[in-house]
């Protein structure tokens, strides 16, 4: 096919195959919704990104597929729509709207998402028709409709996909083109108070749709054949559950994984597809004799107390819905944290992002070595709005490991600072900093996507709590690096030579670092290995200084070092690798694997008793 999209346009697909700066932007949705009773409240849709939705009366969420979807089969006298949009925030020049649908009954013309003026204009629509899909829109010219040659089936779940970038309408069904052409006009127009609707036309002639919604965006951006693609396939599974797509079953949707390891307790936590009651079955046998319990949720929180230190207990968890139905999980195990004193090693990953099969592979490799816990430098998804990133995504790559141990992260910039990140982290307020302490080592857990310079909140935190630790190793984490080799995301080394060769702003934190003897700096955000020589008043130094490693190699799209080597470079590799730490006293030693699990950097550290 011929791409006919705007220059503006290729960020949409920066995410899959840039390896530039642009990859950590990625296409952020004008609008967004997902459904699961955590963002329906009082018959209200709440969005992640744009305008909430007002469901009518007989809409309600209920469990299907991976998660939940949004049921409208209803009475059909009513359609789900937002309050009037702003002008500005409505797509103009460019235009994609993606969604998963479900169609039980076939119409003569229906809805999925669309948008309707006070006067019945709709400015575009995606929608269907007794047989097939469709995507209609409005420019100066009139109105272009495309019908699709692929029939639905009814009860079954699709991926449809409108584009439209100028000059050209696209129709795709489930990551193939379906129905395109030529369209003159230029911009999108829209009536006087123009609302977002669901699941109806809009209109008199349309009736509301009979079936389920799954999750539905609108991008101000038209994507490329290899994004709708790319979209497709990461939940193309969603296709194969059909038997189950009208099922309301209790279901896990995210399998049991742990959080906030101390000496005498652990926190566990996991999602169903409906609220329930939450039990942790524990014991030092597998018979799981204890328990505890907490209230209804569909994001499952429970804290053990009471548990011995460095001492293995095996789980399991149950749930139980209030119609009686029960999901439970199979046994796993959990070691609680050591003393001061005592040997202990843990792994560290980063930017996992929409990569499952590599953070899969890396957890496993990870898990082998028995790590006591898995600290995480941010940008665990690629969208933290998007409910499917955190459950098809982040938790199936990463089970294999935090399913037996806890892990710790930071937000990147990534998770955009979403209420997702808050309900599936469990750390000490405010969350997006905080501090523990491991065995003979401290932990500095910071937000660099906020304020971190002198008069911050955080700095003056981070301060207090380094002049105060008596901690044998510190070491610090947050998203971007101070130092970074990187070809071009603090200035392009292929076409000048200039680069602030780091996050400037994240290097303020340095004077702290050096002052109070922190030892590692772990940070991502670039998608390679890097590891400096120690660092002090910005040169390198032999010792007494942090040492900054860069591990963003946990998914994410690779990227490569600038053409020369600046002063605090030692080891630089462009792979996919996680990093195993072991501590034992006032010995570090540090090793580096790849997606393969050779090791590639090894480093050893004797400090002064």
């Amino acid at each position: 096919m011929i791409e006919l999209l705007r220059p503006s346009c290729v960020l949409i697909i920066a995410a899959l195959f840039a390896t530039s700066a642009e990859a950590h932007q990625g296409p952020d949705p004008v609008a967004h919704w997902s459904f699961n009773p955590r963002n329906v409240v009082d018959g209200v849709v709440k969005a992640s990104l744009g305008p909430a939705i007002k469901l009518p009366t007989g809409a309600k969420v209920v469990a299907d597929g991976p998660g939940h979807a949004l049921d409208m089969t209803g009475d059909g006298s009513a359609w789900a729509t937002s309050a009037p949009v702003e002008s500005k925030e409505l797509p103009r020049e460019s235009l994609t709207v993606a969604a998963w649908v479900s169609i039980d009954e076939a119409e003569a013309e229906g809805g999925v998402i669309g948008t309707v003026g006070s006067e019945g204009q709709s400015g575009w629509r995606l929608g269907y028709d007794d047989k097939a899909f469709t995507f209609r829109l409005r420019t100066g010219d009139g109105e272009t409709v495309l019908v699709g040659t692929r029939p639905y089936s009814k009860g079954r779940w699709f991926h449809v996909v409108g584009v439209y970038d100028g000059e050209r309408a696209e129709l795709y069904v489930n990551g193939k083109l379906d129905a395109e052409a030529r369209v003159s006009g230029g911009d999108l127009q829209y009536g006087d108070e123009t609302r977002y609707v669901l699941g109806s036309t809009g209109g008199p002639s349309g009736a509301s749709l009979r079936g389920r919604l799954w999750e539905v965006s609108v991008y101000d951006l038209a994507a490329r054949s290899e994004w709708v693609t790319h979209a497709f396939d990461h939940l193309k599974g969603l296709v194969n559950l059909q038997r189950d797509a009208r099922s309301d079953a209790l279901t896990m949707v995210v399998e049991p994984y742990l959080q906030y390891g101390t000496t005498d307790g652990m926190t566990v936590m996991w999602q169903t597809t409906q609220p329930g009651t939450s039990i942790v079955y524990f014991g030092e046998t597998d018979q799981c004799e204890q328990s505890v319990s907490s209230d209804d949720a569909d994001i499952h929180e429970v804290r053990i107390e009471g548990l011995e230190p460095a001492t293995m207990y095996f789980y399991r968890v149950e749930t139980t819905n209030d119609a009686g139905q029960k999901v439970a999980s199979g046994v796993s195990t959990l070691t609680t944290a050591v003393q001061p004193g005592t040997p202990f090693a843990y792994a560290v990953i980063s930017d996992t992002q929409y990569n499952p099969v590599v953070s899969g592979k890396l957890s496993e490799h990870a898990w082998a070595q028995r790590p006591s816990f898995v600290l995480h430098s941010g940008d665990l998804v690629d969208t933290g709005t998007n409910d499917s990133h955190w459950t098809q995504h982040f938790f199936p790559g990463m089970q294999p490991l935090i399913s037996r141990v806890p892990f710790y992260s930071v937000l990147g910039n990534h998770e955009q600072n979403a209420s997702n990140y808050y309900e599936y982290v469990s750390v000490p307020a405010p969350e997006y900093y905080y501090e523990f302490r491991y065995g003979d080592a401290h932990f500095f857990m910071i937000d660099t996507n906020r304020n971190v310079g002198p008069d911050s909140e955080q700095y003056r935190w981070l301060e207090e709590k380094l002049a105060s630790s008596d901690a044998k190793w510190k070491f610090a984490s947050h998203h971007h690096p101070p130092y970074s080799s990187d070809e071009d995301d603090y200035g392009n080394l292929w076409k000048q030579n200039k680069s602030a060769r780091g996050d400037l702003r994240a290097r303020q934190l340095s004077p702290l670092y050096e002052k109070y003897g922190v030892d590692i700096v772990w940070t991502g955000h670039i998608h390679s290995y890097e590891r400096t020589w120690p660092v002090k008043e910005e040169a390198a130094v032999a010792k007494d200084g942090p040492i900054y490693m860069v591990v963003g190699g946990g998914g994410g799209n690779l990227e490569s070092p600038g053409p020369y080597r600046p002063f605090f470079q030692n080891q630089v590799r462009r792979t996919h690798h996680y990093v195993m730490v072991h501590i034992n006293g006032p010995t570090l030693e540090l090793r580096s694997y790849d997606l393969d699990d050779h090791l590639f950097d090894t480093v050893r550290i004797e400090k002064a008793e």
